[in-house]
């Protein structure tokens, strides 16, 4: 990098210390003088964190910034993730019932003679076990609360794939100790406000105690307060409403009741009559949220169902609210100001995209940021790149509604064809004679694979043509889902509970 650049980074929590940690570990920081990186955190900016969950992109990250996967789960009391149950989104249950699908990490065994997908759907579809089921170990392994690792593996290496459940505030903190280490410096401040130079960009912030601070680059990790970029840059946010509905989440803690009892390593996404209910267990307690859309349910009925889901009315009616607007501005690098994290844009918190897409900011500006020369030279790429992926999780999310046939307005409304993206929609029609596939996707602009399109179109019951085979398919497919199941047997017999695996790596 020629020259002095200097990088000024606004807003702490995840989105700020993982990004300050990536670029400095990047640029290796801490031995060179032609560089620095400042954060500064705003006392007067409230940053809010829906969720718990990530996806397995956490662990490159972690391994790449040297944090030892064992001192990052007792720092932030982290269990295991290893996918998603869909409790009740494919119908609206009868009294006592309860209807699931899993959403695993690992993409469906490979068998060199044929495809499991095809010989799936082959199947009777009155007698054929679940998809995941069928496929991929990883559903057995959860089912029955098995880790996905035994303790005495290496940091980050498993037999299966997966990622973690952890607390938020306490995974900053940890990112903000290895930022510090790498060499970023740390303010507290409190911003008064940005004042615009005469090309309308930054030309300085201003702080109570610090005065005016200038930088090269102004990153704003500010949250839903997109203080540099929406309010200084007047960057707007393009809703996505008519897409997504949901706009509001209410979020609790509950203690955990026997604490010998099994936990799951698995997100629970428990689908109610406006939205859905997200439980993560931690290692000391639990995670419950309720999101929901204001147009369909309202606040204190969303606070009926979440304590009525609990048991503990009391817990729901003290739940925080967090209200959002779902969507995301199509230009998040303007100027010498990029936005990360919250400040870019927000969906909702189903699925765990909020950190993977603050892993995919923080990597690119790495790579993008010229060594000399205007600072937004590659700003149209990483405008393009990040719009894209907006666009398709998207799409992957609402995946997961239009296909529902519950019989309540929110779900009949998400089934309505108008609120399909066209993209998606495309897509769907494809499907209806072939699953996905890799060809339908460009890696560089995805989050989800075509396996993931898989999990969550035939958990839902979408209907693939099935292809036309005999016998011999039948024969395939025999051998092949007994395989998987007896593979699945013995990697239950291997794997430590889940429960089991957290003490062991909590008392090493």
């Amino acid at each position: 990098m020629e020259g002095k650049r200097s990088i000024l980074i606004v807003g702490g929590g995840t989105a700020g210390w993982l990004t300050a940690a990536y670029l400095a570990k990047f640029f290796d920081l801490a031995n060179r003088s032609d560089l620095s990186i400042s954060l500064v955190e705003s006392p007067g900016i409230g940053i809010v964190g829906v969720g718990e969950g990530a996806f397995p992109t956490i662990r490159t990250t972690l391994q790449f910034l040297d944090i030892d996967e064992r001192d990052f789960i007792r720092a932030t009391g982290a269990t295991f993730k290893q996918g998603i149950r869909f409790d009740h989104w494919v119908r609206t249950p009868a009294p006592g019932e309860h209807d699931h699908f899993f959403h695993p990490f690992e993409a469906p065994l490979y068998t060199p003679d044929a495809s499991l997908v095809s010989l799936w759907l082959a199947e009777d579809e009155t007698t054929r076990p679940p998809f995941a089921q069928a496929v991929t170990i990883q559903h057995r392994v959860a089912e029955e609360r098995r880790g996905p690792k035994r303790a005495e593996e290496d940091g980050f290496a498993a037999p299966l794939n997966y990622a973690y459940h952890f607390d938020a505030t306490a995974l900053a903190r940890l990112l903000a100790d290895r930022a510090r280490q790498l060499g970023v410096a740390h303010i507290e401040d409190r911003l008064l406000g940005a004042r615009l130079n005469e090309r309308g960009g930054i030309g300085h912030l201003d702080f109570e105690r610090s005065g005016a601070l200038t930088a090269d680059l102004y990153v704003d990790c500010t949250g839903l307060a997109a203080e540099l970029i929406g309010n200084a840059m007047r960057e707007p946010l393009v809703s996505v409403r008519r897409y997504l509905f949901t706009d509001r989440a209410l979020a609790c803690r509950v203690p955990r009741g026997d604490p010998e009892a099994p936990f799951p390593s698995y997100t629970i996404a428990a689908a109610h009559e406006g939205g859905w209910i997200w439980d993560i267990g931690l290692r000391d307690l639990r995670g419950v949220g309720s999101v929901y859309s204001s147009d369909h349910i309202d606040e204190a009925r969303a606070r009926d169902v979440l304590g009525g889901y609990i048991g503990r009315p009391e817990l729901a009616a003290g739940a925080r609210l967090i209200a959002f607007e779902p969507g995301y501005r199509r230009r998040q690098w303007v100027g010498n100001c990029v936005a990360v994290g919250m400040a870019a844009g927000f969906l909702e918190p189903l699925e765990s995209t909020g950190i993977v897409l603050i892993e995919a900011a923080a990597a690119m500006i790495a790579e993008l940021l010229p060594p000399s020369g205007p600072v937004d030279a590659s700003a149209d790429r990483f405008n393009a790149l990040m719009a894209a992926r907006f666009d398709n999780i998207v799409n992957f999310l609402k995946l997961h509604y239009c296909l529902s046939r519950r019989d309540e307005p929110f779900w009949r409304d998400n089934a309505d064809l108008a609120s399909i993206p066209d993209a998606l929609a495309a897509m769907l029609d494809r499907w209806r004679s072939r699953p996905p596939s890799r060809f339908d996707f460009t890696l560089d602009v995805e989050t989800f694979a075509y396996f993931n399109y898989q999990y969550i179109l035939y958990g839902m019951g979408f209907r693939t043509e099935p292809p036309s085979g005999g016998a011999a398919d039948t024969h395939r497919a025999a051998n092949a889902f007994a395989r998987i199941r007896h593979f699945g047997d013995q990697a239950v017999d291997d794997l430590p509970s889940h429960r089991e695996l957290i003490r062991q790596i909590n008392e090493s």
